[in-house]
């Protein structure tokens, strides 16, 4: 039996739904986890993305977290103020400015890192590792091809 595009389009407004209530729920336990250690959300998600995946172009850290660039300026300069992190400017291109996080902001990562691990751990535990797994292609799958698809134009 063929979906007509009505119901095609119903099923994925659902997929969409649960996805939105998913990733909310998810959220409130890593957003509960940087509060409880001293930080905004931001400015915690800023240091997580320094500590996971090293020295980062802070325009790319605003498009990782889904930030506008004015945002991660401020929070950045916050966190560099702090001493946890500092600005290093590229060697090839001097337009380009690297965030990295400052051997203080390492050692405090290194403390508070495992509890957010533990609550994303624990917020997730609905899931077995083999459906982790799947979750993660399956969403990586949707991410990719949404990211190709132009924007519909407005009826």
């Amino acid at each position: 039996m063929l979906k007509t595009e009505e119901q095609q389009a119903e099923l994925s407004l659902h997929l969409y739904r649960v996805l939105a209530k998913s990733f909310k729920s998810v959220n409130e336990h890593a957003v509960t986890a940087s509060k409880l250690q001293g930080f905004n959300p931001t400015a915690f998600s800023v240091l997580e993305v320094l500590y996971y995946k090293g020295p980062q172009p802070i325009q790319q850290i605003g498009a990782k977290l889904l930030l506008q660039s004015g945002n991660v300026t401020y929070v950045i300069d916050k966190l560099e103020a702090g001493g946890l992190l500092h600005r290093t400017p590229c060697a090839r291109d001097r337009r380009v400015i690297f965030a990295e996080l400052t051997p203080k902001g390492k050692e405090l990562m290194d403390q508070l890192y495992p509890e957010f691990e533990d609550r994303i751990d624990h917020a997730l535990s609905g899931l077995n590792d083999s459906e982790k797994k799947v979750m993660i292609e399956l969403l990586k799958k949707m991410g990719m091809e949404a990211e190709k698809l132009p924007p519909l134009p407005r009826k």
